[in-house]
């Protein structure tokens, strides 16, 4: 049987459309899902919270978001839109789920824009739309997980680097509201990371656990470095301690972006994300259940 708290996130299985994702899943046993914006768009937010539905799925997380990091002007009107677009997605996939899914949109800040030098412009853009985005999330029900990224993509995805500067930046709101997307392959080598996971426990904030390995050397693409939990080098044991220390009880996404992974077939990629979950992760996971209610 499939860990109750595993969840399969959408990325893992990219180029699966949104049927043969759910049917993969599903027929693996899994519980949980973690939904991309794409395939639900492809063929509409209606008909994929029906299919969702019937899937007898919860959601775990919505991905993703953000990106709202360039001056005022259209662009950004645009980045903010299609993020109450998301915020919407979110609030409908999760009541379409299964009891104990959660309404979690993941987002990632954006880099540095074109022709701009200023980090710290950049995150302070990405303030703003949070202020923009909370009270429209708040009314939706949903939360804004923000999502710190290695450092290695502050400067094209992510100007957010840390769990320190993600809680900074929720700290005005909520945690209801706007919470921290926890992602091991983005956190695992800040040396202040165990008192930052007991930190985002004690505020509230964490809104999902993310899991996959780091290992070495990289590909060419940075961003498809992911690899299957135990395979690279990352302290899952003590991580996932930590999460489960603050009371994190929610579904575990496994979160793989790899060529070789989207490239075989989707029933053995979610059976080996099972069971290198059930080697690596499972056992520092202290609760088995999932609460049933929805939030």
């Amino acid at each position: 049987m499939t860990h109750p708290r595993l969840s399969m996130n959408h990325a893992t299985i990219k180029h699966a459309d949104f049927d043969a994702a759910l049917a993969a899943v599903t027929a693996a046993g899994y519980e949980s899902y973690g939904t991309w914006r794409e395939p639900v768009q492809a063929i509409g937010l209606a008909e994929a919270a029906k299919r969702f539905a019937d899937s007898g799925l919860r959601l775990s997380t919505h991905c993703r978001g953000g990106f709202v990091t360039m001056p005022e002007g259209e662009a950004r009107r645009a980045a903010i839109a299609d993020n109450l677009r998301g915020i919407e997605e979110t609030a409908t996939l999760a009541a379409a789920g299964a009891p104990g899914s959660r309404a979690v949109f993941v987002l990632v800040a954006g880099g540095i824009p074109a022709g701009e030098t200023g980090i710290a412009d950049a995150r302070a853009r990405f303030a703003d739309a949070l202020a923009e985005l909370a009270p429209e999330a708040e009314a939706a029900g949903v939360t804004l997980a923000i999502e710190p990224l290695h450092p290695m993509y502050a400067s094209d995805r992510a100007v957010v680097s840390t769990l320190g500067q993600a809680l900074d930046l929720a700290a005005p709101f909520d945690p209801a509201v706007v919470g921290v997307t926890l992602d091991t392959f983005h956190v695992w080598w800040d040396p202040e990371v165990l008192p930052l996971v007991a930190r985002a426990g004690a505020e509230g904030r964490i809104a999902t656990y993310q899991v996959c390995d780091w290992k070495t050397p990289l590909p060419a693409d940075v961003l498809l470095g992911r690899h299957y939990p135990g395979e690279g080098v990352i302290d899952f044991a003590s991580i996932t301690a930590a999460v489960e220390r603050c009371g994190y009880d929610g579904d575990v996404e496994v979160e793989i972006f790899n060529e070789d992974v989207w490239s075989s077939p989707w029933d053995e990629v979610a059976a080996r994300t099972a069971t290198a979950f059930d080697a690596a992760v499972a056992p520092y996971l202290t609760a088995t259940a999932i609460p049933t209610l929805v939030e």
